[in-house]
């Protein structure tokens, strides 16, 4: 079995629906309760047992880079990743850009998913073994702010079977946030199209194949913002949950 204190964090995207509220600063950068979104995500699983970051950056990533700089989490171990094709291509590219960047097991969020740490911790310390990957799933359909947008998924026996966000019938939901064995790169790679590729088009190939195996969160909270409605739903949701972020005045400023 093979464990992971490693996570890479896709951060590449311009998260143009965000732009009423974002004043076009890079979506990581977004402020919610008054903490950066990628401020969120690493100190979360910074607390769940990550040492180490690989962020894969794009739009405006030198912005991304120099808060981080000037942020309480300057001394963290990270490895920045440029994807200049961010503009034009899917979520998969993102990560296959890491790929020089992690040879290991690691932890794969997004930027704009926020989550209890211990809900990246408890799928950390489920058993992975070679060529496989692990996906947090959320069966509480009925919680879901905007179905039309998630990413959902068929589960059996505690695999995936299928992934996608056009899936008709579906019993969960992406949470955004696996455990990888370095296999996905591979998985992506078999399923680009003229260079491109989705990061669900490689999960479902890793499914195809009975290696997407599937982790209930049961209660825990999490929530992906994509949209301003998004924003204002996790504040109702998720503000019991951080605790552990710094006070909005000890914040860095880009």
């Amino acid at each position: 079995m093979l464990s992971a204190n490693v996570a890479v964090i896709l951060a590449a995207g311009l998260g143009s629906r965000l732009n009423s509220v974002s004043g076009y600063l890079p979506k990581p950068l977004v402020h919610f309760e008054g903490v950066p979104l990628l401020q969120h995500v690493m100190t979360a699983a910074k607390q769940a047992g990550i040492e180490h970051f690989v962020i894969v950056v794009g739009y405006q990533g030198d912005v991304v880079r120099r808060w981080f700089a000037a942020s309480s989490l300057r001394t963290t171990s990270v490895t920045w990743v440029e994807n200049t094709d961010y503009y034009h291509k899917k979520n998969g590219i993102s990560l296959l850009k890491a790929r020089h960047a992690v040879d290991q097991p690691f932890l794969l969020m997004m930027s704009d998913h926020i989550f209890e740490p211990e809900t990246a911790a408890s799928l950390l310390r489920q058993p992975l073994h070679k060529h496989e990957a692990i996906l947090a799933v959320d069966h509480k359909l009925n919680c879901i702010f905007d179905m039309d947008d998630a990413t959902k998924v068929v589960c059996a026996d505690d695999y995936v079977i299928s992934i996608g966000k056009n899936l008709k019938r579906y019993d969960a939901v992406d949470t955004g946030m696996f455990l990888c064995s370095p296999a996905v790169f591979n998985a992506l790679h078999a399923v680009a199209n003229n260079g491109d590729c989705s990061l669900s088009d490689g999960m479902q190939h890793i499914a195809s194949n009975r290696k997407l195996r599937a982790y209930d969160i049961g209660d825990a909270d999490w929530q992906d913002i994509d949209t301003p409605e998004m924003l204002d739903f996790a504040q109702l949701q998720m503000s019991v949950h951080l605790s552990h972020l710094p006070r909005p005045e000890e914040v860095a400023n880009v």
